[in-house]
């Protein structure tokens, strides 16, 4: 290591060593060169617009959704095409646009934050982006054909397995659900071994930004639950209604529950796999904006950490209605509290470091504190879903509905928002439009008010979820009503949100390298960062290297440049172990998702095609790891 501002040398050299790692770095050109790319920038890019046209699809799901139930007896859609809606709907929301765009933005800033060059798997990183694009198409195709899924995105058996849900309709969302959570492991997998094994030289555990810190206990998340799913859509459900076997019929020994209990051990943590990314990207705008360290650090860190633990031991919650023993309820309802408490001190810490920070009041931190207000009404109906006599009354009411929406929305929407506004700088070189920002904000905080909160009466009414229309006499309609408008508010906030976007994207102020004059490694990049990230990478004095004193810096000088070389540090306290040689651009990644797709996708229809798509498969694999240059792997 080499301290930056006594080294000349450094300097003289900056210019021949940025050729030659802009030569190494380069992608291909043409269409190939696009399709082969493999830097975390490129892919972390696609991951985030890909779960935007995504949203966009979601949204106006829920608003033919919102048109249909906006008063009784209405006709706008039929009672099929609304269930196919409905989960439709429900499914990209969860699986196509949530986890996708949390672990999008991990993949784009986790390099930068730590002072690497990429993550540490780049061919799974590309891998797991084309079988997560090839699952969304899969799903909306079935949609378009008429052969979309009607079930829920939960896809509850007996009522999916083959004898209530014929044809293939649950089978393409079962099969859906085993690409997307390929991608969600490829991605976890890359991340949790990046943060751990490629941090920066003096990066140790207590040095960690917020931000990675939440990423890798998602990471890990992700690694436990979605196993469970797949299990559960792809072993459970699809086998049942494809080869015949018994898994939820009870008169072969089979029981429904067990389908429930398994999908919602990854379900409920499915939600904090949302949420906790979201808490990364608070910490990150709030200490930026407060202009001091964030308060509470190593709370802050075992807090998640307790959020990820404490999430794998309430699924049941989901469950109080189906019938189970008393001592088990009573166990879930503590621990459906218990949760409560890591949450509650995150929101202190940030409430205190607003307190004794200087606060600058742009967009992010508009959408941090409706973040907040937000969450902490949907995490107050959240313990009272826990009480068990409650839950039994509002059980699949739309009071259920609105709790969910405050959690998820309030606390990932916004945080993700938030995040968009504070780090677009350094995605594009160009600010966003902070009075177009700030307006977007209080139509979406309006119009998510205006939609969500009239539903906890309409459950407290008897209002059932999964219901396309209901009759005058019931007295839903003033509510409906609301909800409706308020969801076209919503729709009226994201335009503005998209034509900030867009404007700014094209004519927006240049950042520069700090605009926020933020304190973590990311910022030290150019804007956008090259795709080599930094010429020389960086070393951590403290936990925010860049607010320490320039002649304290230090920068990292031996890796070679003719190649794409990284540095591989401990784990504990981020000391150079060995240089790693990553591979290059490869096509392989999208070959191996297109042979992989062939077996998974034509399994849906004669269960035949799972041996030739193993077959294909292995052809990918020896293609992707044969050996052509030697000189890529000395050491």
């Amino acid at each position: 290591m080499t301290p930056l501002a006594d080294t000349p040398a450094v300097e003289l050299d900056d210019e021949p060593a940025r050729r030659e790692l802009e030569r190494s770095w380069a992608r291909r050109p043409g269409m190939y060169g696009w399709l082969s790319v493999t830097t975390h920038q490129a892919i972390g890019l696609r991951y985030i617009v890909t779960a935007f046209i995504f949203l966009l699809a979601g949204g106006v799901e829920a608003l033919l959704m919102r048109l249909q139930l906006a008063h009784a007896d209405n006709h706008v859609l039929s009672a099929d095409k609304y269930n196919q809606i409905f989960t439709v709907h429900g499914s990209t929301m969860m699986f196509l646009f949530a986890v996708p765009v949390m672990e999008g933005m991990g993949v784009y800033l986790v390099p930068l934050m730590l002072g690497t060059r990429n993550v540490a798997f780049p061919r799974l990183n590309a891998f797991g982006y084309w079988m997560y694009v090839i699952g969304g198409l899969f799903l909306y195709w079935g949609l378009f054909t008429n052969t979309g899924p009607d079930v829920g995105w939960f896809a509850y058996t007996p009522l999916s397995g083959p004898q209530f849900s014929p044809g293939k309709r649950v089978d393409v969302w079962a099969q859906m659900i085993t690409f997307t959570e390929i991608s969600a492991m490829c991605v976890a997998a890359e991340l949790a071994a990046t943060v751990m094994k490629m941090r920066a030289p003096g990066m140790s555990l207590n040095r960690i930004p917020m931000y990675c810190w939440a990423m890798l206990v998602q990471s890990l998340m992700v690694l436990f639950a979605m196993p469970a799913i797949m299990v559960a859509s792809n072993i459970f459900l699809l086998t049942d209604r494809t080869i015949g076997t018994h898994f939820s019929n009870p008169a072969e020994g089979g029981d429904p529950l067990l389908y429930q209990h398994v999908f919602w051990f990854f379900g409920h943590p499915e939600v904090y796999i949302i949420f906790i990314p979201a808490l990364g990207m608070v910490s990150s705008i709030m200490d930026t904006n407060c202009r001091r360290t964030i308060f509470g650090y190593p709370a802050m860190v075992l807090s998640l950490v307790a959020t990820a633990f404490i999430g794998f031991g309430l699924w049941v919650h989901h469950m109080f209605a189906t019938g189970l023993p008393q001592i088990g309820e009573a166990y879930f309802t503590a621990a459906s509290m218990m949760i409560a408490i890591a949450s509650g001190v995150q929101i202190f810490c940030w409430l205190a470091t607003m307190w004794t920070g200087r606060i600058r009041m742009n967009t992010a931190m508009h959408f941090v504190l409706g973040f907040i207000f937000i969450f902490v009404m949907g995490g107050l109906t959240g313990v009272m879903l826990a009480a068990i006599p409650l839950d039994l009354q509002v059980h699949d009411t739309f009071f259920v509905v609105a709790h969910f929406h405050y959690v998820l929305i309030g606390g990932a929407l916004f945080p993700l928002f938030g995040a968009f506004h504070h780090w677009f700088g350094k995605f594009t070189g160009r600010m966003m439009d902070e009075s177009l920002g700030k307006l977007s904000f209080w139509v979406l905080f309006v119009g998510f008010n205006l939609t969500f909160f009239p539903m906890h009466i309409l459950g407290l009414k008897g209002m059932t979820r999964r219901i396309y229309t209901y009759q005058a006499e019931m007295g839903w309609d003033p509510a409906n009503l609301l909800a409706t408008i308020g969801a076209f508010v919503i729709a009226a906030g994201g335009v503005l949100f998209i034509w900030n976007v867009v404007k700014s994207w094209n004519t927006g102020v240049m950042a520069g390298d700090n605009p926020w004059s933020s304190g973590t490694f990311e910022w030290a990049a150019t804007s956008p960062p090259r795709p080599y990230n930094f010429v020389y990478l960086p070393a951590a004095t403290s936990r925010y290297p860049l607010w320490t004193l320039p002649k304290e810096r230090v920068a990292v000088t031996g890796l070679r440049n003719d190649r794409r070389e990284v540095l591989v540090t401990s784990i504990m306290d981020g000391e150079p172990q060995h240089r790693y040689v990553l591979p290059g651009p490869s096509i392989w990644p999208l070959l191996l998702s297109v042979l992989t797709t062939i077996g998974l996708i034509g399994s849906v229809f004669q269960f035949q095609w799972y041996y030739l798509g193993m077959v294909l498969a292995t052809i990918g694999l020896l293609g992707w790891f044969w050996q052509r240059k030697p000189a890529d792997i000395e050491p």
